[in-house]
């Protein structure tokens, strides 16, 4: 598995991921090159899921740590989107018809309702999808 990363400047490398030979006692590969050389890492399969648990945490406080609040028109909201209040409401789908804009929204506990909104009528949102994350 190819996965591309990128240190603090930005500077990218390519992270492959694979399991070791049959064979041999159980191991993961770890590849990491970049243009100034590459690097080979293995561990356990025991220590490679606490590695995706660590990185699937920090992706999820990444994703959820507090931002500022941004307002999008109602025509604009996207699957995913945050409604900014003192409740969570999530986007979970999103129907243009005509002027107006039909928003099915999510709540924490599960609850799911629609609305109708002016296809041009602001919405504050406390997240933003984030596009092709």
């Amino acid at each position: 598995m190819g996965i591309r990363i990128e240190d603090t400047d930005g500077h990218g490398a390519a992270l492959e991921v694979t399991p070791g030979p049959p064979g041999h006692k159980p191991s993961i590969g770890i590849l990491v090159e970049d243009p100034s050389g590459r690097a080979s890492w293995s561990c356990s399969p025991a220590a490679a899921r606490e590695l995706a648990a660590a990185l699937v945490a920090a992706a999820r406080e990444a994703e959820e740590a507090p931002s500022e609040p941004v307002t999008v028109k109602a025509r604009d909201l996207l699957r995913g989107d945050v409604r900014d209040g003192h409740r969570v409401m999530t986007v979970e789908a999103v129907r243009t018809d005509g002027a107006n804009v039909q928003v099915t929204w999510v709540s924490e506990g599960g609850r799911s309702w629609s609305q109708v909104y002016e296809a041009g009528t602001d919405i504050r949102l406390r997240r933003r999808l984030r596009q092709g994350g």
